[in-house]
């Protein structure tokens, strides 16, 4: 045994790198090493001669790993030493500069209509994404029947088997903001409510994740007249032109009267041109707060009235920037963000400009 310990622990000292010492490896621990051959031969000793071998032939082998593995490290250490030395950064020369990141279409078009309705004195609220069924359906006058509440359209979250507490949804809309922000400031008010909201649609102008913005106005005396005014303010700011809007009669659960809102343009040559032209493109739908929403914000609707809107930012982004299919803003694509260029730091205002 001394003959095998200094035959494999010189052989392992000379490997000069990690092949040599896996051959060494091998020829002794290996399957048909001549230590694991040893070990074998045991089972021919009598019971004297394995008492003394045995220990010796196993102190033996964890020598030998042992080495074998203080080997591999001294040859990390001896590589890592080498690309230390040849590997090496100047660091008095300068920087290589850094890209620069820029603000993704929606993002800058958030702010640019927080922006355009802050000057209009409106403020911002915010809420859960994750919505009841009273708030997302019940509070604003949606009864159980709509369509808008099955499967098909709305994503339930799922619920323990014998659960009778009403189900929780993916908010379908920013409206939810509405009750809660009522429920909390009590009137008058006036604020928008910007997010992601969620539907089971997907094409090219429709994702199952997508950004409204709903805004509200409520006062003693607040009318149609002053919504028009509101949205017309906007347009113009947003798009950097006056825009003509068009009321035409409509129907939503959560307004009386309603009204789905056109701005003018033209689609000449092909190229969609707003505030021009004598078409209509139809934008967001608005109108009179129902009685039964301001009863569930708790606000008395003999008392106080006003008028809410509803529209979709990813469409307002697509409008402004010429974005074809709304899928893009999902698609994660470097190249499409910097071709927009929005810069990081630079804070959309009404007085300053909206866009970089």
């Amino acid at each position: 045994m001394d003959d095998l310990r200094e035959k494999y622990l010189g052989r392992i000292a000379a490997a000069g790198d990690e092949a040599e010492l896996e051959e060494a490896r091998l020829a002794a621990l290996g399957k048909k090493g001549e230590i694991s051959l040893a070990m074998r031969a045991l089972g021919a000793m009598s019971p004297e001669e394995r008492k003394t071998a045995g220990p010796a032939l196993n102190a033996l082998k964890d020598e030998i790993a042992a080495a074998i593995a203080a080997g591999r490290a001294a040859l990390a250490d001896a590589a890592l030493a080498e690309r230390l030395r040849t590997e090496w950064l100047d660091v008095t020369l300068p920087p290589r500069p850094a890209p620069q990141g820029s603000i993704h279409p929606v993002s800058q078009v958030t702010e640019e209509v927080t922006a355009i309705f802050a000057e209009l004195g409106f403020a911002v609220e915010e809420g859960p994404q994750i919505e009841t069924d009273w708030h997302n359906f019940d509070a604003l006058n949606i009864p159980p029947e709509h369509p808008t509440r099955t499967e098909m359209d709305t994503f339930y979250m799922a619920r323990a088997e014998g659960d009778e507490r009403p189900p929780h949804v993916l908010r379908t809309h920013t409206s939810p903001v509405q009750i809660r922000g009522l429920l909390e400031g009590g009137a008058p008010a006036r604020f928008i409510c910007p997010g992601r909201v969620y539907r089971a649609d997907y094409d090219q102008t429709h994702t199952p994740m997508f950004h409204q913005l709903e805004g509200l106005a409520i006062d003693r005396d607040i009318s149609m007249a002053n919504l028009k005014w509101c949205l017309e303010e906007f347009f113009s700011a947003f798009f950097g032109a006056s825009v003509k809007t068009r009321f035409r009669a409509s129907h939503f659960p959560f307004t009386e009267p309603s009204a789905e809102v056109d701005i003018q343009c033209s689609w000449a040559g092909g190229q969609l041109r707003i505030g021009e032209g004598d078409d209509w493109m139809e934008v967001l739908g608005s109108g009179m707060i129902h009685p039964h929403v301001l009863r569930s914000g708790g606000i008395d609707p003999d008392a106080w009235q006003g008028f809410a809107f509803g529209m979709g930012i990813d469409r307002l982004a697509m409008l402004k920037y010429g974005v074809p299919d709304l899928r893009a803003f999902f698609d994660s694509d470097l190249r499409w963000l910097r071709h927009f260029g929005f810069a990081a730091l630079d804070i959309p205002t009404a007085h300053g400009g909206l866009s970089a």
